[in-house]
């Protein structure tokens, strides 16, 4: 009888070792997740400067810049309901133009401009974000169209 309590007891132990343990990693992960945000979510929810985010929308046209480093970019990302201007520092993808979807991670510094670390653009010309399925960027206004 006692080698079958010691057992039980055992068991529980190893039990309750496991939540804690996972307990933990949901915390530690928690922190560490980088959300996805459109630009019409930053204005309205809006995001602590710092905190890692994922940025997902259309390159606007005519807003591609070049630094004098060589290796900086602005650039400004539209949902078609809002638009966040951004900056990156490195090598882009070759399909990285505007007038194509983004989908960017990064912070935001405190005047307002999100800066990309990482540049997941990787991708053609007809990309759309899932946010973004059923609209169309139009050219001449700058504008996204239709959808939900």
């Amino acid at each position: 009888m006692k080698a079958k309590h010691q057992r039980l007891i055992l068991a529980l132990v190893a039990l309750v070792a496991l939540i804690g343990a996972g307990l933990l990693a949901a915390s530690a992960l928690k922190d560490e997740a980088a959300y996805f945000y459109a630009p019409a979510d930053v204005k309205t929810k809006g995001v602590e400067p710092g905190k890692a985010i994922r940025l997902g929308g259309m390159v606007v046209k005519g807003s591609l810049k070049h630094a004098a480093d060589g290796v900086t970019i602005h650039f400004d990302v539209t949902d078609g309901k809002a638009t966040v201007p951004a900056t990156f520092s490195g090598i882009a993808p070759d399909l990285f133009r505007e007038g194509s979807g983004v989908v960017a991670e990064g912070a935001f510094d405190g005047k307002g401009t999100f800066v990309a670390t990482n540049l997941l653009a990787k991708h053609d010309e007809r990309y759309m974000p899932r946010e973004l399925e059923g609209m169309q960027y139009d050219e001449k206004t700058h504008e996204m169209k239709g959808g939900q």
